[in-house]
């Protein structure tokens, strides 16, 4: 049995052993992970700092370009808006006094039109009338 007990001892120091070495992995690991982390979180704080400076170098003047563009868009889409609605109020207008103007044109022509139409019928009566009387006599 003393045997068995040397080869369980023996596989048992090799047992520990490996669990030593695993340990030691499982800690080189955990370093190694932490200096990836360590280096990743200096690449991203590295690349925020670029990504801040090209903002503040072109973003920004760029952007203060735009929104002076569009300033300027609004303001030039005000002017021709009230340019419209103020042309429009004239045509509009215009288009008024044209047909008021019809209106008087209209009546006056058919008022004069009217005294000659009357004038006319009062002479064809008077004609016909005269016709008739020589044709009864």
């Amino acid at each position: 049995m003393s045997g068995e007990l040397g080869t369980t001892n023996l596989l048992l120091g090799i047992m520990a052993a490996v669990s030593v070495l695993e340990g030691l992995v499982i800690i080189g690991m955990g370093v190694a992970g932490f200096m990836v982390y360590k280096k990743a979180t200096a690449f991203v704080e590295q690349w925020m700092e670029l990504a801040h400076t090209v903002e503040a170098r072109h973003l920004t003047p760029a952007m203060m370009r735009v929104n002076a563009i569009l300033d300027d868009v609004k303001n030039v889409t005000a002017k021709v808006k009230d340019e419209t609605e103020r042309v429009d109020d004239a045509i509009h207008s215009t288009i008024d006094r044209i047909d008021e103007t019809a209106g008087r044109v209209r009546s006056n022509v058919r008022a004069k039109t009217d005294a000659v139409f009357s004038l006319l019928r009062a002479a064809r009566i008077t004609v016909e009338g005269m016709f008739r009387s020589h044709v009864r006599t």
